[in-house]
């Protein structure tokens, strides 16, 4: 706590300002944490003094709030070309980040006297203007990538000059942590050894089968029971709807590294709103199958001749309820799984053509969002990219200019991906 108060103190976060009957007050309230290692040992206490938002009015004293997070198949892309190269990843960490920020709303705290907030530059412009300060420019040779997840940073850098370069810089601005290599980040748990990293998130699975009360429960092959579909009125309400929609986040969340729960995390997350007995026995399915897999994770590692690579499958009207169709995509960037996605699909399809094709303009798009980021990482691609799907249907109507009656209510998806 008094680390905490320290840096409120040293960065200035407010002033004093008489009291007024027209002040909204907002309550404050410390919030305490244990931060542990990758290893599940105690690293250190942590203290935050925050607001109360229930006392909060929006609008007033509170609007819109963001925090940069990169996307996770960033992630494991910007990862992927590291190995490939041989390159260091060393993990960073901004102490008091978020006294960074940039409020524009004037807010009136009591601990315990009313104090206003000053306003700040925003902490993803200093972190730019950090870097820009380089004194010298870096060589031609030499290539650096920042990963920002709100205050938690990944920095990739081809030499160990250039880092310490980096480093020294940003530490003019921030008060900067060099945790060294990447081992542990946003709770996953990373192994480097050579060119190969496995991703791991053990511990946060083993939490989440703690918090369901199933530590000594059977383990099951698969997450989902491949006989029968869930409906909306799959058996009575079941009783604690609020552990059923914290468990389905956690489960949400165990993706990043286990996208074989993909499709049945999404089952269960489309019953959040009402959960039934039979979506909560889905639910715990899931649970026993992470029981036998929790060890297990993501590899990562080099490619030679990196590529994307793409394959889409859709379960064609498979909802109980609205009959629309799920669809869903994995893509390769080499030999490294690095994006997937498990949707329902909005509208009904009357032919298994339609969903499929629908499921290929969904991978389309997200293989051109990945080749310009690919491009705006300088490692640009020089092939074009395979998409396999399993239906001739869709296959031919990629292929085939001719238009007709029938296909006008999916033309967008056939023209864009034919583009």
């Amino acid at each position: 706590m008094t680390a905490e108060y320290r840096a409120l103190i040293k960065r200035e976060t407010w002033v004093l300002v008489p009291h007024q009957p027209n002040m909204n007050i907002i309550r404050s309230m410390w919030l305490f944490k244990h931060k542990y290692k990758s290893d599940g040992t105690l690293e250190r206490y942590k203290a935050r003094l925050v607001f109360d938002r229930r006392s909060q009015q929006v609008g007033i004293d509170c609007g819109v709030t963001f925090s940069p997070a990169v996307k996770p198949a960033t992630i494991r892309t910007v990862l992927s070309i590291a190995l490939s190269r041989s390159w260091s990843v060393h993990q960073l960490d901004v102490t008091n980040a978020f006294l960074h920020g940039n409020l524009h709303e004037t807010v009136y705290m009591y601990q315990p006297m009313g104090f206003r907030h000053k306003d700040y530059p925003n902490y993803v412009c200093r972190l730019k203007k950090s870097l820009y300060g380089l004194k010298q420019a870096p060589r031609a040779w030499d290539v650096a990538f920042l990963l920002l997840y709100v205050d938690d940073i990944l920095l990739i850098t081809s030499s160990d000059h250039l880092r310490h370069r980096l480093m020294n810089c940003l530490a003019s601005d921030f008060a900067m942590k060099d945790l060294g290599p990447l081992s542990f980040f946003l709770g996953i748990s990373v192994t480097r050894t050579k060119d190969t990293m496995f991703l791991s998130q053990h511990a946060y699975a083993q939490d989440i089968i703690e918090w369901a009360g199933m530590r000594s429960c059977n383990p099951v092959s698969t997450p989902v029971d491949t006989h029968s579909k869930l409906g909306a009125a799959a058996g009575e309400d079941f009783d604690n709807p609020t552990l059923y929609r914290s468990l389905a986040g956690a489960l949400q969340y165990l993706t990043f590294t286990h996208p074989d729960i993909s499709y049945a995390v999404q089952q269960v997350r489309m019953h959040m709103h009402a959960p039934k007995t039979e979506h909560w026995n889905a639910l715990k399915r899931i649970i026993r199958y992470i029981q036998g897999t929790s060890s297990l994770g993501l590899v990562l590692g080099p490619s030679s001749g990196p590529n994307l690579l793409a394959y889409t499958d859709v379960d064609w009207a498979g909802c109980p309820d609205t009959r629309c169709s799920t669809s869903g995509y994995c893509v390769y960037y080499g030999d490294n799984l690095i994006s997937w996605s498990s949707k329902r699909q909005p509208t009904i399809s009357r032919s298994s053509a339609e969903p499929e094709y629908r499921g290929v303009a969904n991978v389309v798009a997200e293989i051109c969002w990945m080749r310009n980021l690919l491009l705006e990482l300088h490692c640009p691609l020089t092939r074009a990219t395979v998409v396999y799907c399993d239906n001739v249907s869709a296959i031919y109507l990629s292929g085939n200019p001719v238009q007709h009656q029938r296909r006008k209510h999916i033309e967008l998806d056939i023209h864009f991906v034919r583009e």
